[in-house]
């Protein structure tokens, strides 16, 4: 007769699926089974965002090879492209533009595509790596849902994120939040190249606790961005030139200002859409009267944030993570300019906040993901319509601000409860975060 011998439970994931046991990251055959489901999806959906790029006519495949090379080109001759209104972006941006030309078997367009390809599955390595330990597990206070988040956002944009330059952006960003609390000196110096490159990375260190690490941060940050800052200036001319476009801009079609002149409009406001500054913008009575109530708006999410970090009380491994999400959406919401590759920064800083369980902003992170559906039904599906004018058109950019406020305004009072208010919002697993080393590699 044989002896029966009791096998101790199969342990599983958060989502209840088996571990498949120690793993290596570098054999596949491996890895546990929710690390596969999300690497399938990936390499499926990214052949589908590939796909809308290949023949080219996409509007961001015609952005790339016209704008964009044409940029390149100007680059090359050691000169940004001074008096060329279009170009809006800080001297840094320069890099996004001629690293193309590292792969010169491929044509600009190719290679731009490939470079965001493996940006994209850099980071969405990255935050599987921070929540999946080596045995199949999930690291103590962390979750997938991050990984999740980012795997099933981006391709809501389409192929938009494979033609625009504010996906190396948003990964610097998200890598310099994973390092702040264990290598506060690289984050920060991650975080001043991309402000160099898109100035919104900047808002990354807010939420670093007070004492030693902000410090540390902060300082890396602003040596970091001078740094390149004269680098650049040796290299090329015209480095401040950007800045006169910028003074010019207006209210654009799809910002939060843009939203009430577009109502405005079907009731019989008799303003008009044009190219004005690179952008659609509107013009006509009251457009300069929304622009400054939009940089009213815009002191204001400024103040306040000033107001928070002062205040503020309680950190947790969670609330760096929390304190970017609701700076960006507030500089966001509040611009005179929403692009539709804006929603890709958003995806980046909810995907961040979502590898900590404690963290307060998985209700913004959803509200996020319903932003990022509707901006695809505006752009491209509604979009000449919304030049043009129409209810339903109006009815969507309405409807996708809307959301966007509503994750504002409620990503910043979930922020102010836990870490100000007398009584912080209940954090289930709080007990359970850590505020030691990331490991992201």
């Amino acid at each position: 007769m044989e002896a029966m011998v009791a096998q101790a439970p199969t342990p599983v994931t958060q989502w209840g699926i088996p571990q498949a046991g120690p793993f290596r990251w570098t054999n596949p055959a491996t890895w546990p089974r929710e690390a596969l489901a999300l690497t399938g999806y990936w390499i499926a959906s990214r052949l589908v965002m590939v796909g809308m790029l290949r023949s080219g006519k996409a509007e961001q495949a015609i952005e790339v090879h016209r704008t964009y090379f044409h940029w390149y080109e100007i680059l090359s001759q050691g000169t940004y492209p001074v008096g060329d209104v279009t170009w809006q972006y800080p001297p840094g941006a320069a890099l996004a533009m001629l690293a193309p030309g590292l792969l010169p078997f491929l044509t600009y367009l190719q290679a731009f595509a490939v470079l965001m390809l493996i940006t994209d599955a850099l980071t969405q390595g990255v935050l599987v790596r921070v929540s999946l330990r080596r045995n199949g597990g999930v690291h103590r206070g962390r979750s997938t849902a991050g990984a999740w988040m980012w795997a099933l956002a981006l391709p809501l944009l389409l192929g938009l994120p494979y033609g625009r330059y504010d996906l190396p952006v948003t990964a610097l960003a998200m890598l310099a939040l994973l390092l702040l609390p264990s290598r506060p000196r690289t984050g920060g110096v991650l975080a001043g190249i991309g402000a160099m490159i898109k100035v919104w990375p900047a808002l990354v260190v807010l939420g670093t606790p007070r004492g030693r690490s902000t410090r540390q941060a902060w300082t890396a940050m602003c040596l970091s961005a001078a740094a390149l800052l004269l680098v650049l200036c040796t290299l090329f001319r015209g480095a401040f030139d950007f800045l006169t476009a910028q003074q010019g801009r207006g209210v654009e079609i799809e910002s939060l200002g843009g939203s009430v002149l577009q109502v405005a409009r079907q009731l019989g406001w008799p303003g008009e859409v044009d190219q004005h500054y690179g952008s659609l913008e509107f013009l006509g009575p009251h457009v300069h009267a929304i622009a400054d109530a939009s940089l009213l708006l815009t002191g204001f999410a400024f103040g306040w944030l000033l107001l928070w970090r002062f205040r503020a009380r309680r950190w947790s491994a969670a609330t760096p993570y929390d304190a970017a999400l609701t700076s960006v959406l507030m500089f966001t919401v509040t611009s005179r300019v929403i692009s539709p590759q804006y929603l890709i920064w958003l995806i980046g800083l909810s995907a961040i906040c979502l590898t900590v369980r404690g963290s307060s902003q998985r209700p913004t992170a959803l509200l996020v993901l319903l932003a990022v559906g509707v901006t695809t039904i505006d752009y491209p599906l509604f979009f000449d319509s919304l030049i043009h004018g129409g209810w339903s058109a109006t009815a969507v950019i309405v409807l996708r601000n809307g959301l966007l406020l509503t994750a504002a305004a409620g990503s910043a009072t979930r922020l102010w409860r836990t870490t100000v208010s007398p009584v912080a919002a209940l954090q289930p697993a709080a007990h359970e975060l850590r505020q030691g080393p990331v490991r992201v590699a």
